[in-house]
């Protein structure tokens, strides 16, 4: 097999923690160059990871001939160009996700890449990670017989006003660059895995708000939803609640399967994701799967193997834009309030 050369736009929190050391370490696979607006952060970045070269331009990257796929590691804002500019490039991407703003911007991404020929991909890294796959393959396997409906809980504590004003939260709440609050987000996460696990949601009915009036985007919402196949679902977020806590259970006609679609927020990266638990009657099983190091590097496998021609990538355009669609049918009231107001 051939070995896939990347180039990475974009060298902040993401890339160092989750994806960049994956696009060195997946077998077959290699990053050869990193591009920043903060050309410094690009420089060191490359220094640290042993990266040949660096540059303060996106353009350099899309337009490199020694580049196979370029992957967008920016903030939503700047998704829709970058992919666009790729697509006319005839680069295959990879962008982070949420895909874009709207749900109108993914179906141009997804229609400028088809037109160019070149796959698009979405870093919604859970499709390829151990542990979602074990929950499926429960389903499919038939562990609580026939799916009915899943329940999802999302509660987060406010972040403190210091926090907010630091990176990592600064830009997710606010709706110009990052496209909504936590919930457009995280929240998507959520929504996406249950496509890969369930099958496509078809209709939405819900309710958003901003309750506690620490940030402009909704920190409320509840939804109800129904699948393509017929299993209904709903879900509770609040992100201005007293605690964190956060689980889905999948309800079947013979048992129950609850697992987690985030790691524990307290401490960082101090305990491992809470484990799968199937409960049939009284009897309760709990099944551990820890995530990798760097969480999107088993997505990245199935890039590199899909381009070799040895498999397919479970997260692209198209699966991206369908979760792209309930997260805005979710917000859509909330939205619309606020651009009246």
């Amino acid at each position: 097999m051939k070995t896939i050369r990347w180039g990475m736009i974009g060298c902040g929190e993401v890339a160092e923690m989750k994806s960049g050391p994956g696009l060195y370490r997946a077998a077959h696979s290699q990053l050869v160059a990193v591009a920043d607006r903060n050309g410094a952060r690009a420089e060191d970045f490359a220094r640290r990871h042993g990266v040949a070269r660096w540059h303060d331009d996106a353009e350099a990257i899309i337009r490199a001939p020694d580049v196979d796929v370029v992957y967008v590691a920016t903030m939503t804002e700047s998704h829709r160009d970058l992919v666009l500019r790729c697509a006319a490039a005839g680069k295959p991407v990879l962008t982070e996700k949420p895909m874009a703003m709207t749900h109108a911007d993914c179906l141009t991404m997804s229609a400028a890449c088809r037109d160019a020929g070149v796959p698009l991909w979405v870093a919604y890294y859970r499709r390829a990670l151990p542990r979602f796959l074990k929950v499926r393959d429960l389903i499919q396997g038939g562990a609580i017989g026939d799916v009915r409906m899943v329940i999802t809980r999302h509660f987060q504590r406010l972040p403190t006003p210091e926090a907010m004003r630091m990176p990592f939260w600064e830009w997710r709440l606010d709706p110009a660059r990052s496209g909504g609050g936590i919930f457009f987000e995280a929240a998507a996460h959520t929504l996406d895995i249950l496509d890969f696990i369930l099958g496509p949601i078809e209709s939405v009915r819900a309710f958003a708000g901003n309750q506690a009036g620490a940030y402009p985007p909704e920190d409320v919402v509840s939804a109800a939803y129904r699948f393509g196949s017929g299993v209904h679902g709903s879900g509770a977020w609040c992100f201005a609640a007293d605690c964190d806590d956060e689980a889905n259970e999948i309800v079947g006609s013979t048992g129950r399967i609850v697992f987690s679609t985030f790691p524990p927020l307290s401490p960082p990266g101090g305990r491992p994701p809470m484990p799968i638990r199937v409960l049939r009657g009284d009897a309760v099983e709990e099944i551990p799967v820890a995530d990798p190091p760097y969480v999107h590097q088993p997505l990245i496998q199935t890039i590199v193997d899909e381009i070799n021609g040895v498999g397919r990538c479970a997260s692209n355009g198209g699966t991206a834009a369908r979760t792209a669609r309930v997260v805005e049918d979710c917000l859509a009231e909330f939205t619309a309030q606020r651009q009246r107001q």
